[in-house]
């Protein structure tokens, strides 16, 4: 089965920048991926921030566009998000997700319930 491994995330102070990775690995039978990372604090949902194809394309969420920048190594199978000029509302819980078919229809999407492989969490506190 597919798994997801995640590194990176910590504590950091407004204005500051973190990195995240994520990579993937096993055999699904897809020819393309779509990889994603999400956030989630609780008591709400959790929301999508960027998704990278396996083609290099991109969509980013309205609330990090400008500060945060989703990029790859597709040798690797390794997806990052390097994220800047952090403010205390981005502080959540930042998962990694992942999505295998042989095509896929338009831009990859920051919709959670498109996404079938899931990584643990990594914890990004960001003070003022």
């Amino acid at each position: 089965q597919v798994q997801l491994v995640e590194s990176g995330g910590g504590s950091v102070q407004s204005g500051g920048s973190l990195s995240l990775s994520c990579s993937f690995s096993g055999y699904t039978g897809g020819r393309n991926y779509c990889m994603a990372w999400f956030r989630q604090t609780p008591g709400k949902e959790r929301e999508g921030v960027a998704v990278i194809d396996s083609y290099g394309r991109t969509s980013v969420a309205d609330s990090v566009k400008g500060r945060f920048i989703i990029s790859q190594d597709n040798a690797k199978n390794t997806v990052y998000l390097r994220m800047n000029s952090l403010k205390p509302e981005d502080t959540a819980i930042y998962y990694c997700a992942a999505v295998f078919a042989d095509g896929f229809y338009g831009l990859p999407s920051l919709s959670r319930h498109v996404y079938n492989y899931w990584g643990q969490g990594t914890q990004v506190t960001v003070s003022s």
